[in-house]
């Protein structure tokens, strides 16, 4: 069995065990897994604020998020595999957390003396919820930078980037959502590193000078699209709603 260590010191890459996997090599995927149980135990704990038994709830969700990135990987997407678990992992741990928080709120509340054995724990639930959405948000925008930056693009200028008038905006957005859908197009975005201009042009009653003037705009919603943001997602489905 492979461990952490060696794994990282084989010559083949983490990318390069996925495709196997992903091509059915169940056995590789098998050590993959325990392999990276350290990772899956630290990322779990970052979560939690707490040190993470494999024989925790938590851990189990982790584990199966993890099998899942694997699953889902695509190197398209621009992004390690280990971002892209990271993400996942910490996602699914939080929806964990809710459900389980959103139990406790249920039956505190159906106690009509107020007297739940949760009834002391309330408060902080209410707070972690609050603190991991925020750090989900951070480590989300985070990667998202990284990102942007093999593009040419700066998180801190698209603001700047941003068309001014919301019809543009809009136009934009769903320029960006036709290149998402497009095979063809987000595979050309993602290996040239270059807005694929004439086949978007084909698609949209807009000017090539337009998509032009907005070029950095549209692959940098075009990533959203591509990733797996969703808290930027709703950043993008509030500009489009009328």
């Amino acid at each position: 069995m492979l461990s952490l260590l060696s794994w990282k010191k084989s010559k083949q890459s983490l990318e390069d065990s996925v495709r196997q996997i992903q091509q059915g090599d169940t056995e590789l995927q098998n050590e993959l897994i325990q392999a990276f149980k350290p990772f899956i135990a630290k990322t779990v704990s970052s979560v939690c604020k707490r040190y993470i038994h494999e024989s925790d709830d938590e851990f189990s969700i982790g584990l199966i998020a993890f099998n899942e990135a694997i699953n889902q990987f695509s190197e398209k997407k621009g992004r390690s595999l280990l971002s892209f678990s990271e993400i996942l992992i910490k996602r699914k741990v939080i929806d964990y957390i809710r459900q389980q928080a959103k139990y406790k709120d249920t039956y505190y509340n159906s106690v009509e003396d107020g007297d739940s054995p949760f009834s002391q724990d309330h408060y902080s639930l209410g707070n972690f919820k609050q603190q991991s959405d925020t750090e989900a948000r951070r480590d989300e925008i985070f990667h998202y930078k990284k990102v942007l930056e093999e593009f040419g693009i700066l998180f801190s200028e698209l603001a700047e980037l941003s068309p001014k008038h919301a019809d543009a905006r809009r136009n934009a957005i769903r320029a960006a959502q036709l290149i998402a859908a497009d095979k063809k197009m987000s595979v050309a975005l993602m290996q040239k590193k270059k807005l694929p201009i004439k086949d978007l042009q084909k698609k949209l009653d807009v000017s090539r000078k337009t998509i032009e003037r907005n070029r950095k705009y549209i692959i940098a919603v075009s990533l959203i699209f591509l990733g797996d943001y969703i808290y930027l997602r709703d950043y993008i489905k509030a500009v489009l709603e009328p």
